[in-house]
């Protein structure tokens, strides 16, 4: 029998057994759609495999090598200068205040504490955006998202970096807290004009710690990241002026601010320049980095080092301004392009209070306190004195100040050491001789004791410069550098040889000491050779060339050094605290000008800093 099926009004032919071929297609139509759509999903499933294999460990964060800037301290605890490569000073989450984080969060993130590290809410209304408007306009990336692609992705713009993204996110916020993710946010966003994290941020536009910071302030920086050059307001105050705007209203909708503070906030001027830091102690400073840079190599300017100097701020400040007003008030007599230097020696510890290398460090970075070879002239008289000390005479024995010529450079020439004044004054103690600064008698004493042994003596003494062995040598005829001598004269003071000290010690940012370095001192002259050279170079403050000193009503001890010519003014002084010395001279060797003696031309600016340096701090 055949079957019919009416369908409406028609009848249907239907040959046997085509009810069940019919039902077999429709199982089978089944079957490849369930087999299509696991084929999908398996494409799918190995697609989001193949793009988050090779994911990296969410706990590295912990390991994290944060770039950070070193920072160099000064002996009275403020910050000298920084070192970096990316300017940044790295900040606990939990010392950044609350109005900074909800300036960022208004912005980028309302949502920030309730998601899950991708904020699906956001997503769908940033897609919506954009089929709205037919373009891309909607970002849709949270805090966590903007962290993830700045620690571990890279830039481009690709569907395989966005999943990684969301992934890493999700990750991220199973193994850390809110606050240390906005934390490690804040401390790694780059905020334009060299500035990465959020303190240096507040440093660079202004000038202060984030803690610091106003409402308004908080909002400028929070502008900032999503296009630094574009909202910057060194180059842009207008569109600065907006998004600062924006965050504010932002702020306000959400009730992180009162209608009170964003009024305040809307009326706050912007910052018109950025705080860069100058170096203080610059040329002390760059003799620092480069003795750090060859241990620590690029680590100097990335691993967040904490170098605690010797220097003492005050008297550095000090120092710079003797310097200044000494040279001003010199080139006032001379013509100008004079150079100066400075030292100042702890004398207990042998550590280095101040230095000054030149006029102006960001004009000529040689400095002169260090790197420059200069002839001392009579300031390398008291060698002499302190060989013949160490000889067995004292400052009450005679020495003839006499004419007296020796054999010269040339065959048949003759060199004879005069006395500045021209005169000759006779049989005279060692006291008057140096006191009075006489070449002669001190030739003439040189000659006696042999100027090897005198080398001998000055090389003891931490004179590492090489010495002409010739009787010239007396009279300051050989280079030296200034801070060869200042140390050299701290063992006068003490009968120690004190290794100069530029820092104390160096700590890693977390705390942990790398190196340290203590007061090294070698014992060299009895007390009684310490008293005797006392005498003498007393004698110089109280009756000799630097009697002007003695405006300083305290007991002093230091010899001037003047060279041929009157190309180097040296004076080179202490008293029971510090040891300080003083360089004058061009760096043409050119003549500093008539008559400008060490006693007129460094002997000034020796008494300014000593009369106005601070007193240390114990």
């Amino acid at each position: 029998m055949t079957e019919r099926r009416r369908e409406g009004n028609t009848a249907l032919y239907v040959p046997p057994g085509a009810k069940a071929s019919y039902r077999l297609s429709a199982a089978k139509i089944l079957l490849l759609v369930l087999l299509l759509f696991s084929i999908l999903v398996g494409i799918a499933g190995g697609f989001v495999y193949w793009n988050l294999s090779d994911l990296p460990a969410i706990r590295s964060l912990e390991e994290y090598p944060h770039i950070e800037s070193s920072l160099v301290y000064s002996y009275d605890g403020g910050i000298l200068a920084e070192f970096y490569m990316e300017r940044r000073t790295f900040i606990p989450h939990y010392k950044i205040p609350e109005r900074v984080k909800k300036a960022f969060i208004a912005i980028e993130d309302v949502r920030f504490y309730a998601h899950p590290g991708v904020d699906f809410i956001g997503l769908l209304r940033a897609l919506y955006q954009d089929i709205r408007t037919r373009s891309i306009t909607q970002g849709g990336s949270t805090i966590t998202q903007q962290l993830a692609k700045m620690l571990f992705l890279t830039p481009e713009r690709s569907m395989k970096r966005k999943i990684k993204e969301m992934a890493l996110s999700i990750q991220i916020e199973k193994h850390y807290t809110k606050d240390e993710i906005i934390g490690l946010y804040l401390n790694q966003a780059y905020f334009g004009t060299r500035a990465y994290g959020i303190e240096a941020a507040a440093q660079t536009y202004f000038d202060k710690s984030i803690n610091e910071l106003t409402i308004g302030e908080a909002a400028l920086l929070a502008s900032l990241p999503k296009a630094p050059s574009l909202y910057s307001p060194f180059k842009n105050p207008e569109r600065a002026k907006e998004r600062r705007s924006a965050v504010l209203t932002d702020m306000l909708n959400y009730k992180f601010i009162s209608r009170a503070e964003y009024e305040k906030a809307e009326q706050e001027a912007l910052p018109t320049a950025p705080h860069f830091r100058k170096y203080e102690a610059p040329y002390y400073i760059e003799m620092l980095r480069h003795d750090l840079e060859s241990k620590y190599n690029n680590e100097l300017y990335t691993a967040g080092y904490r170098a605690y100097s010797t220097i003492d701020s005050r008297m550095q400040q000090a120092a710079e301004e003797a310097v200044a007003k000494g040279i001003a008030s010199l080139e006032k007599r001379v013509a100008h392009g004079v150079q100066a230097a400075l030292i100042a020696m702890d004398i207990p510890t042998g550590e280095i209070r101040a230095m000054v290398g030149g006029t102006d460090f960001w004009k000529n970075q040689f400095n002169r306190a260090t790197q420059a070879l200069r002839q001392p002239g009579s300031a390398f008289k008291p060698f002499v004195y302190l060989t013949a000390i160490k000889n067995g005479m004292t400052a009450s024995d005679q020495i003839l100040d006499g004419p007296i010529s020796f054999k010269g450079a040339r065959p048949g020439q003759l060199w004879t050491p005069k006395n500045y004044d021209g005169k000759y004054h006779g049989m005279v103690t060692l006291k008057t001789a140096i006191a009075k600064s006489f070449n002669a008698a001190t030739v003439r004493l040189a000659d006696r004791l042999g100027i090897e042994a005198i080398i001998d003596t000055a090389q003891d003494l931490g004179i590492r410069s090489k010495l002409q062995p010739y009787l010239p040598l007396a009279l300051g005829a050989s280079d030296v550098t200034l801070m060869e001598m200042v140390s050299a004269y701290h063992t006068f003071a003490t009968g120690e040889y004190a290794k100069p000290l530029l820092y104390a010690k160096i700590l890693n940012r977390e705390g942990v000491l790398l190196e340290e370095h203590r007061p090294e001192t070698t014992q060299l002259l009895s007390a009684a050779d310490v008293q005797e050279m006392k005498i003498l170079l007393h004698a110089v403050v109280e009756e000799g060339t630097a009697q002007r000193a003695k405006e300083l009503k305290r007991t002093l001890y230091g010899k001037t050094g003047t060279t041929n010519d009157f190309t180097d003014a040296w004076f080179i002084g202490f008293d029971d605290q510090l040891v300080v010395g003083v360089w004058v001279g061009r760096d043409d060797h050119t003549p500093l000008g008539k008559k400008e003696t060490g006693a007129s031309a460094a002997l000034p600016i020796w008494i300014e800093f000593m009369k106005t340096a601070p007193p240390q701090i114990q």
